[in-house]
C-alpha cells in the first residue's frame, strides 16, 4: 500500500503528493529540470513557501540504520534527512520516521494535524487496501464535524491549539497509530525493488557481467585511490551492500545558494506564517541544529539527551548522501542539483569543487568565474572538512573520469543491451 498511499494528495491544497520532490526518472528526487537549475529547493503545497534544502533521494533510504553513536568512529550514523532527524529510534526505520515529517511541514504538504493525513487518506478509493494490511480499524475514527474545514487550513497549527482536529483520546491514539503505519507503507514501498533496485552498471560489473570502460575504471580507482570519495562514499566492504554512503555527516563547505527561495521568506505571507525570520542571514546548522532543536522540529522522533553535548562538533554537517542514482535524469540537458542546498547544479562542479575548494580564490561578486576559477565562502566553516575535501591534486580528465564512474551507479542498466 506504499506507493498509494505516496500518492494521495493528502497535502492541505490537494496539489502535492511524495512524486512531486522525488521521481523515479531522476532517482527519486527532484523531478524538475528549472527548478534544479533555478530555487535548487521546491515549492510546497502553499505555492509561495519554499523549502531551505533541495530534495534528498528516496532510493536506498531505507538501508539507512537507526541513528546511533559510534564511540570507535567519534561519529552519529544513520537516520534520514540531511540533518538525521529522522532517527527511526521511535518506529525503528528512519525512512518511516521521514515519511511523517513532510504531511505537517508548513513549507511542504502543509497538514496543520497529521490527523488531517489520516482524513483524507480515510476518503481515498484505496482505503480498503490499507485495511487489508493494518486492519479495519485504521480509520474506525469518530471525525468531528468541522474536520473538512480545519484540514483545508494550511499550518502550522496555532500554539493555543497544536491538535485543531478535536478527537477524542482514544481516536487521537488510533490517529496516531494509522499515521505511523501510513508511513510505514511508504517506508515499505521505498524498501522495495522498484526504489531500491541494485541494477546498476556497478552492480552489473560486480557479478561479473559487464566490464567497465577504461575511463569509468580509471574514476573507480580515484574513487578508491586519490580522490578518496570511498572514505566517505563508502562502496561495502565484506558483508555488506555497496551503497556509497557511510551515513556519517560532514560539512564539505558548500557555499550559500542565493537562489534559495527561502532567503526572502522573513516577512509573514498572507496566511500570516513567516518560515524563515532570519532572512538573508540564516544559515543551515545541519545536524548541529536538529541536536540543539530537535524537539521544536516537525519530525516527531525524540532527540537522545546524552546527545546534547555533541552539538557543537555537529554544527553545519549534512548526512552524507548515497551516490546510487547521482546522475540518473531522464534526458542528457536535465539540469540535476547537487549539496544540501542545490548549490551545484552539475556533477563535474561537484567534483570539482571536492577537487579545488581550498586551491582557488574567494569570488569577487558576480564572478563570472564562479564553479570554474573561483568559489564562494563557505556557507558555515563550523567543523569544515579539510582533511578529505579541497585539495585533490586532480587534473581535469581525472575529474571526468570521476563523473564517468559515478555515471555507473544509474539504475535500470540493462547488461545484455548496453557495454
Amino acid at each position: 500500500t506504499g506507493v498509494q498511499t505516496c500518492a494521495l494528495p493528502i497535502s492541505v491544497y490537494r496539489n502535492e503528493a511524495c512524486a512531486f520532490c522525488h521521481m523515479p526518472e531522476t532517482g527519486f528526487t527532484g523531478p524538475v529540470s528549472e527548478l534544479n537549475r533555478t530555487t535548487g529547493s521546491y515549492p510546497g503545497s502553499v505555492r509561495t513557501r519554499f523549502s531551505d534544502r533541495k530534495p534528498q533521494t528516496h532510493a536506498y533510504a531505507p538501508l539507512s540504520p537507526v541513528l546511533h553513536y559510534n564511540p570507535g568512529q567519534g561519529d552519529l550514523v544513520g537516520g534520514n534527512f540531511w540533518d538525521m532527524r529522522a532517527t527511526g529510534r521511535r518506529l525503528g526505520n528512519p525512512a518511516a520516521e521521514q515519511a511523517e515529517g513532510p504531511p505537517t511541514n508548513p513549507v511542504e504538504m502543509g497538514l496543520p494535524d497529521i490527523a488531517c493525513a489520516v482524513y483524507r487518506a480515510s476518503q481515498r478509493p484505496y482505503r480498503v487496501l490499507f485495511e487489508n494490511v493494518w486492519g479495519p480499524q485504521a480509520f474506525a475514527i469518530a471525525w468531528p464535524a468541522d474536520a473538512e474545514q480545519v484540514c483545508d487550513q494550511p499550518g502550522p497549527a496555532t500554539a493555543g491549539d497544536l491538535l485543531p482536529v478535536h478527537l477524542s483520546p482514544v481516536d487521537r491514539g488510533r490517529a496516531g497509530t494509522t499515521f505511523d503505519q501510513m508511513a510505514q507503507s511508504i517506508a515499505g514501498y521505498e524498501a522495495s525493488a522498484e526504489v531500491t533496485s541494485f541494477t546498476s552498471k556497478f552492480d552489473a560489473v560486480l557479478a561479473k557481467m559487464k566490464q567497465f570502460t577504461p575511463q569509468e575504471q580509471q574514476g573507480y580507482d580515484l574513487f578508491r585511490g586519490k580522490g578518496r570519495c570511498n572514505e566517505c562514499h563508502r562502496d561495502g566492504g565484506p558483508g555488506e551492500d555497496p551503497l556509497f554512503t557511510d551515513f556519517t555527516a560532514s560539512n564539505i563547505g558548500t557555499p550559500a545558494n542565493p537562489r534559495l527561495p527561502y532567503y526572502e521568506e522573513n516577512r509573514p505571507d498572507a496566511l500570516g506564517y513567516a518560515a524563515n525570520p532570519q532572512g538573508s542571514s540564516f544559515v543551515d546548522g545541519g545536524v548541529g541544529t536538529f541536536l540543539k532543536q530537535g524537539h521544536l522540529l516537525s519530525q516527531p522522533s525524540a532527540v537522545d539527551q546524552r546527545w546534547l553535548k555533541l552539538a557543537p562538533d555537529n554544527q553545519a554537517r549534512m548526512q552524507v548522501p548515497t551516490l546510487r542514482n547521482v546522475d540518473k535524469r531522464p534526458y542528457p540537458s536535465f539540469v540535476k542539483a547537487y549539496g544540501h542546498n542545490g548549490y551545484f547544479t552539475s556533477l563535474k562542479e561537484i567534483v570539482h569543487f571536492y577537487n579545488t575548494r581550498d586551491v582557488l580564490p574567494r569570488c569577487k561578486p558576480h564572478d563570472a568565474g564562479e564553479g570554474t576559477t573561483c568559489w564562494p565562502a563557505p556557507e558555515s566553516t563550523d567543523n569544515m572538512n579539510t582533511s578529505k575535501v579541497g585539495n585533490l591534486g586532480l587534473s581535469d580528465a581525472e575529474e571526468d573520469a570521476l563523473v564517468a564512474f559515478m555515471q555507473t551507479l544509474t539504475d535500470g542498466f540493462m547488461p545484455l543491451d548496453r557495454q
